[in-house]
């Protein structure tokens, strides 16, 4: 059974003036999520910031949010690392925790070799009984997680369940889908690419958009998925303008400036990320506006 089907929230993690988590507003956000339709939580992943957590803070968001949705929706915990060791302490924790579920990048920085990541991956799902997802985005990891490899994790070890892929190269994604012949679920990474990996057999979207946007981006999903196929793509072909402008900066400068516009008080990013540029920020004020979005 598939960990969710529809659109799951990478969510950003608030943060105070002074830095500290704001849990607070993490609390508000997430209530509007789930009120907005959102089909589960991913928390601590690459758009809330989790390289920069420290551990203690990393575990205590996770602990924060399991309790807040409280079983409503699942709760998928981003526990990935570039170390073997750390992934399977945090993974192993964000259990205990409650987590439904984990997402799993590849390894960033050491370039792990295709042998590399499947024992890395095997470490942290055998580590824990939960059902795991890959994270596939070798833009910002350096290392891409191969059909082969992705299909052979899945038939090899049981709790491996699914991929977040974010390659962007759609004719891998659909060599994955004809390799695996369904024994892996495959949601798209890419907000602009929504519809395409639907066609090819894919269950859902890990969306950073669904931060400023969540029902739409949860109906154009859904619409796919209950057979109005063409519902669905001119909700995409409508978002794209919107897409672009939440990823003109490096995820996720933009969408956390986009929520500030919209009066959500996220706070500022951590270092090393940085505010957007003043030219960027009227590009994006535009696409809110051209989307429907109220920027105050």
């Amino acid at each position: 059974m598939a960990v969710f089907k529809g659109a799951g929230v990478a969510i950003v993690t608030p943060f105070c003036e002074d830095g500290a988590v704001n849990y607070d507003k993490l609390t508000e956000i997430l209530e509007e999520q789930i009120a907005g339709g959102t089909d589960s939580i991913i928390i601590c992943g690459t758009t809330g910031e989790a390289s920069t957590l420290s551990h203690e803070e990393h575990l205590d968001v996770i602990g924060h949010t399991v309790k807040v949705v409280n079983g409503r929706i699942p709760v998928i915990a981003g526990t990935g690392s570039n170390s073997t060791e750390t992934a399977v302490y945090l993974s192993v924790e964000a259990e205990k925790l409650g987590a439904d579920a984990l997402l799993q990048v590849t390894p960033y920085y050491n370039k792990a070799t295709q042998k590399g990541l499947i024992a890395h991956f095997s470490a942290v799902a055998n580590a824990v009984k939960i059902p795991v997802i890959l994270y596939n985005v070798p833009s910002r990891t350096g290392c891409n997680i191969l059909p082969e490899t992705a299909v052979y994790l899945a038939k090899n070890v049981p709790n491996i369940v699914g991929i977040k892929e974010a390659c962007g190269n759609i004719s891998q994604i659909a060599k994955l889908a004809q390799l695996a012949d369904g024994c892996i679920d495959i949601y798209s990474g890419n907000d602009d690419q929504v519809v395409p990996i639907l066609s090819l057999g894919g269950l859902g979207v890990i969306s950073v958009l669904s931060n400023v946007a969540p029902k739409q981006t949860h109906d154009m999903v859904m619409s796919y998925l209950e057979g109005n196929v063409a519902e669905s793509r001119k909700m995409q072909l409508e978002a794209l303008p919107l897409i672009d402008a939440l990823f003109c900066e490096v995820n996720p400068i933009p969408v956390k400036t986009a929520m500030n516009l919209m009066g959500k008080e996220c706070g500022p990013l951590r270092g090393p990320l940085s505010p957007m540029e003043p030219q960027n920020v009227e590009r994006l004020k535009a696409a809110m506006e051209g989307y429907g979005l109220q920027v105050v």
